[in-house]
């Protein structure tokens, strides 16, 4: 059965020995996110490694947003935000896990909270990932203010690919 982590979970058990490449993919349920899973999938079934896929729910001001409505307000949309959040990360574990177990993949699934591209940065440190894998974004914001991708290459954790559908 594949490894469950949690936020507070350190990841370095196993992973990062020579030969065996960990892989970081980033995941949030968007097709071009699917995308760069099944590719990093396919690229660690191909070199007998193990992925480290993560789920990043919203940052601390999407639920600081929140908490600026009246009391009540604010504390039945933290709490929706947070039950939706959890809803989507079990259901990606599950999907994620599923498919890891069916193709024989090592694996871990990640939940963290806060800025997605810090969070990768920091699990793979943790994980001592080989390379990080996301989608490439399909906002058209991004392409003025900076994707993931792009954010992810200045700080040069790991190799990072941006999976192109």
């Amino acid at each position: 059965m594949p490894d469950h982590a949690d936020h507070a979970q350190p990841l370095t058990e196993g992973c990062g020995a020579p030969g065996s490449p960990v892989i970081v993919v980033g995941i949030d349920g968007s097709e071009t996110s699917w995308d760069a899973f099944w590719w990093a999938c396919g690229e660690t079934r191909r070199l007998s490694g193990r992925v480290v896929a993560v789920f990043v729910g919203p940052t601390s001001a999407a639920r600081a947003a929140a908490s600026t409505a009246p009391f009540c307000a604010s504390f039945l949309a933290l709490g929706v935000i947070e039950q939706t959040e959890n809803e989507q990360a079990t259901q990606l574990s599950q999907e994620t896990c599923r498919y890891a177990a069916d193709h024989g993949l090592q694996f871990t699934f990640v939940h963290a909270h806060g800025d997605t591209a810090q969070e990768l940065l920091r699990v793979a440190v943790g994980a001592r990932a080989d390379l990080i894998v996301v989608g490439r974004s399909a906002k058209a914001r991004h392409h003025i203010a900076g994707s993931l991708g792009r954010r992810l290459t200045r700080n040069h954790k790991a190799p990072i690919i941006v999976v192109v559908p």
